[in-house]
């Protein structure tokens, strides 16, 4: 528990302490924000600040630091590194002057901002880019909650109709109407619940890795119905993949859609950085808790201690086949087991918040986020419902056709989610360059985003090299490239830097 308490820790202190070294690089001062200046009751609102703050950190969490910190748990506690140094170095960074800018430029959606300050070219690219990005967020968030709610009750068509009645309504309505009112309940589960578990953790004190832990020997001695890790690493090797994997919790790139919807209903920029900065925080610190309940979970055999009997036999046999726990134990599974053998019924009612609510209101905040970067695209308001319909009847009918080629293809969710993996990562890219050019312009501290810029350009071009989903290249020629993509970003950055005239810091 060392490794996961010094890390819960560094996450609180780097909202104090680089949170506010952040806020006093930008600089937000009494200017009018967009909320105030540009309100027209549908998307430039004021809203109450608790209220802003729990409907951004819904909006960029979802189930991302539940799912991801799942997933990313099989690599140990190497985990922790990422989402400690990830969220406070990277990803509240991100998010912070992301939501900022937009707010700086009259609420304006990603795209303007690439646009602004990586050309016209690049903002093209960037409204295809983000556009498909979300559309395949809500359409994965229709699927998926579906399938699960298909399983206490009604049929998959009935949950999917409905669901996707909702993202309608969610999306077309003012944000005060559906959004203000239920993202704030949702958004408290996903809190409380983690809060819960952590006090679990506090109280139980399982044994669970640290970070200079023998994982391989943990595994032989405590949990031998356990296969295959060396096989999953081996294909899915720490570099690059944990930084795919675990992105809610660290940095996404999905956050610079949704930051700019919360900035045009903030009603003073000083608000920014308990807003945008502590949602992050907050985020890292949901992944980070069930990172550790995962680690013992698959580690140390604690699935033993919430999995009925004959589930645990059922594995066993299968494993004796090879069957990975990761393959017997998908992450909703994992959710609901763990909040139901360690919160009881009230456990049980708060995993199926997380686990469908939190996709959904995901969803809904995809597409809403789609129809603003396309009206701002078009240079067309959004007062009217009529104008409002002529961008979300022809996104909603492309998003059908995206689910009914889902549902007719058997793995069609995992092909879906694999690309949006990368995608997201690399929307994290473009909006960290596009972040680190204005502080270049503005004479501040530019390194803050351009180590976080640099880092995570050879993250996913080195995801593009070395998957089987792209390139499919080995290892050694992989990691070369990635070695190519680093040299060739800094020599191009410092060349224009040189050539306007910045100086260096």
């Amino acid at each position: 528990m060392i490794s996961f308490i010094i890390a819960l820790l560094a996450l609180v202190a780097g909202y104090f302490f680089y949170g506010k070294l952040v806020e006093k690089v930008f600089g937000p001062d009494d200017r009018p924000t967009p909320a105030v200046s540009k309100a027209d009751g549908v998307d430039y609102i004021v809203l109450p600040g608790w209220k802003v703050f729990m409907i951004q950190f819904l909006n960029i969490a979802g189930t991302g630091p539940i799912f991801g910190a799942i997933m990313g748990a099989w690599y140990g506690p190497v985990a922790y590194l990422w989402i400690v140094l990830g969220c406070i170095f990277a990803g509240a960074v991100h998010d912070y002057l992301c939501g900022m800018l937009s707010m700086r430029h009259g609420g304006a959606g990603l795209p303007e901002l690439v646009g602004a300050y990586l050309g016209q070219p690049t903002k093209r690219v960037m409204l295809v880019f983000s556009v498909l990005l979300l559309m395949m967020v809500g359409v994965v968030f229709v699927y998926s909650p579906a399938i699960i709610l298909h399983g206490i009750w009604g049929s998959k068509l009935f949950w999917i109709v409905a669901i996707f009645a909702y993202y309608i309504i969610a999306t077309m309505l003012p944000v005060d109407k559906v959004i203000g009112k239920v993202y704030p309940l949702f958004a408290f589960s996903l809190i409380f619940m983690a809060l819960a578990l952590l006090v679990g953790l506090l109280i139980k004190q399982p044994v669970i890795p640290e970070l200079w832990s023998d994982l391989s020997q943990a595994n032989l001695n405590e949990n031998p119905a356990w296969l295959g890790r060396e096989t999953f690493v081996a294909n899915n090797p720490i570099f690059p993949c944990l930084f795919i994997t675990i992105a809610c919790g660290a940095i996404s790139g999905f956050h610079a859609t949704q930051s700019p919807l919360m900035a045009r209903c903030v009603k003073t920029e000083r608000w920014g950085r308990r807003i945008f900065y502590g949602a992050m925080i907050t985020e890292g610190l949901v992944a980070l808790i069930w990172a550790t309940v995962s680690m013992y979970f698959f580690y140390y055999g604690g699935w033993r201690e919430v999995v009925n009997p004959e589930t645990v036999q059922a594995f066993i046999a299968q494993a004796d086949g090879g069957k990975t726990l990761m393959q017997y134990f998908d992450a909703p599974t994992v959710v609901k087991d763990v909040c139901n053998g360690w919160l009881g019924i009230a456990g049980g009612i708060l995993a199926l918040l997380g686990v469908v609510a939190a996709p959904i209101t995901s969803g809904d905040t995809a597409f809403r986020s789609a129809r603003l970067i396309v009206a701002d695209f078009m240079k067309m308001e959004q007062h009217s419902i009529r104008r409002r319909l002529y961008i979300c009847i022809p996104m909603f009918a492309a998003a059908v056709l995206l689910m009914l080629w889902q549902m007719n293809n058997p793995d069609g969710f995992n092909i879906i989610w694999q690309y949006f993996g990368w995608a997201n990562q690399t929307l994290a890219v473009f909006t960290l360059w596009t972040i680190t050019v204005y502080l270049v312009q503005q004479k501040k501290p530019f390194w803050m985003t351009l180590i976080p810029a640099l880092f995570m350009t050879v993250v996913c071009s080195t995801f593009l090299l070395i998957s089987r989903q792209a390139f499919g290249l080995s290892p050694a020629i992989s990691y070369t490239g990635s070695v190519v993509v680093l040299v060739v970003a800094i020599v191009c950055f410092f060349t224009w830097l040189r050539k306007n005239n910045a100086p260096n810091s």
